[in-house]
């Protein structure tokens, strides 16, 4: 009966050392989501100021006359 009890003490000990290993991995999960999406936020932000920069260059290009699209 003893003996039953220790091992349940023992598996319960488990258990929540367990847990807490997996708060802790899901909390450095959570972290590391939030800093993902940011970085992510940020690489979309610097790729739309490119394309406006490159549509802005677009623009000044001047437009090929007609005689040149003939050849």
């Amino acid at each position: 009966m003893i003996s039953d009890f220790h091992d349940l003490s023992e598996k319960i000990s488990q258990l929540a050392a367990l847990t807490q290993s997996l708060r802790s991995e899901n909390a450095e999960l959570r972290l590391r989501s939030v800093a993902l999406a940011a970085e992510n936020a940020e690489l979309a932000r610097r790729m739309q100021e490119a394309h406006d920069r490159v549509s802005a260059l677009l623009e000044k290009i001047p437009a090929p006359e007609q005689d040149e699209e003939a050849a």
